[in-house]
């Protein structure tokens, strides 16, 4: 019995430490990378734009003065180094027998909003802890958004990173993925943070629901030849809850009606050593916080007693393709994206006319399509590159009638419109590290 109790004590007292010697040979911590960019860039007109003008999504609308000049149309410039990054990747001694990892992410991009502009602030991008095993992974904190592919996104050098085309956003979220290769499903509920629909990210609190969405990925990849083939397709539903009350007269009541949003994506990648080629598909309700057109509005009023209403989400179709050649040194792209609003399922108050309810809270619900064509080169030596690109995106703006009302009918697609057009010339200078 003494035996067996020394065997036991010797074993509770031993293997911690045999575990620490096995950790203690590897290295623990965080290693710190990144880059210093500046981006210098003209637009030869107004244009929809946050971060003075950095992040660039659409031509403006035209503005027409007394004489009938348009006031948007006159040409903008701008030097900043605001997009400056950086990442730190951690290393940490394992946990419920799975490798961990972490990174910290963070910029000079700022946060803004209707009350606050902080265009140099130091601001979170990602941030997030993740727990991997032989075939699965758990990745807990913020990162992009599931219906945004790390590994077939737009790889231009203007920061939109191919929005109002592509789905950009970045989300606090808990997402589980399991590989069966050569496939892989990934799972992830999600919540609204710095990209948010519209109301900010209170609506979707108050909806008391995540996003939930899912993946399906094939993938096969060779290291050696740098060969790669992705194929994906996914999708999700979000729920948002606009108000908690509503009011009339000098009353409040209680409001409880919310907006279901639906979206499905598809992509694909092909690359070796010498050209990458990229594609991705979307259709979507309620796509703003995406970045994207879209939104909502009210359909109907179910109690004018106390303005209840019924909303309806407005439905987007975007895709993007993307064509990479690499030369050495040198990198040539093509880079084009579509989008078109689609409009409600229902009839919208404000699209009908009619009295009632509210305005439609959407990006984009005069834009009846846009396209846009990027072209670029990029050299590199070292760790330094400088790149050149252009981005020629023209948005179909709604003409009015006679009567100055905007030409779309009452499910908000827009019938008669007029293509409006801007030219950035972007030079960017990138040091990583």
């Amino acid at each position: 019995m003494k035996r067996y109790t020394l065997v036991l004590f010797l074993w509770l007292v031993l293997t911690p430490q045999w575990v620490h010697a096995q950790e203690s040979s590897r290295t623990f911590g965080i290693g710190f990378s990144g880059f210093v960019k500046t981006d210098f860039f003209m637009d030869t007109r107004q244009t929809v734009s946050s971060r003075e003008g950095h992040f660039l999504l659409l031509p403006a609308a035209e503005n027409m003065d007394a004489r009938g000049e348009d006031i948007n149309g006159a040409p903008s410039f701008n030097f900043l180094s605001i997009q400056t990054r950086l990442t730190g990747a951690i290393t940490a001694p394992d946990a419920f027998g799975a490798k961990t990892s972490g990174v910290i992410e963070a910029d000079f991009f700022g946060n803004e909003n209707a009350a606050f502009v902080d265009a140099n602030g130091f601001r979170l991008r990602h941030a997030y802890a993740k727990l991997s095993w032989e075939n699965e992974e758990l990745l807990v904190g913020q990162y992009w958004h599931p219906l945004f592919i790390p590994k077939c996104f737009s790889d231009v050098i203007s920061f939109n990173t191919g929005a109002p085309f592509q789905p950009f956003s970045r989300n606090p979220q808990l997402r589980y993925t399991h590989t069966h290769a050569p496939m892989l499903f990934t799972f992830a509920a999600s919540a609204q943070r710095d990209f948010t629909s519209p109301g900010g990210s209170t609506a979707q609190r108050n909806a008391a629901l995540p996003a939930l969405h899912a993946l399906a990925q094939f993938e096969e990849a060779d290291a050696a030849s740098k060969r790669a083939l992705l194929a994906g397709i996914g999708g999700g539903y979000t729920t948002i809850r606009p108000l908690l009350f509503t009011e009339k007269g000098a009353n409040k009541f209680a409001a409880d009606e919310t907006v279901g949003a639906m979206s499905a994506t598809a992509y694909f990648l092909w690359r070796n050593k010498d050209v990458a080629f990229k594609v991705q598909g979307l259709y979507g309700e309620n796509t703003f916080d995406l970045t994207m057109l879209g939104g909502y509005g009210v359909a109907s009023v179910t109690d004018s007693a106390r303005n209840s209403v019924v909303y309806t989400p407005l439905t987007t179709v975007s895709a993007w393709s993307e064509c990479i050649w690499y030369l050495e040194s040198l990198q040539l792209a093509l880079w084009g994206g579509y989008t078109q609003n689609l409009g409600a399922a229902d009839r919208v108050l404000t699209f009908s006319n009619k009295s009632g309810g509210t305005d439609v809270t959407t990006r984009g619900a005069d834009i009846a399509s846009m396209w846009r064509l990027s072209p670029r080169i990029v050299y590199t030596s070292g760790k330094m590159s400088f790149a050149l690109e252009t981005e020629y995106t023209v948005a179909a703006y709604a003409t009015r009638d006679a009567a100055g009302v905007l030409q779309r009918d009452e499910k908000g697609v827009v019938t008669a419109s007029k293509d409006v057009a801007n030219l950035r010339v972007l030079f960017a200078a990138t040091l990583r590290f």
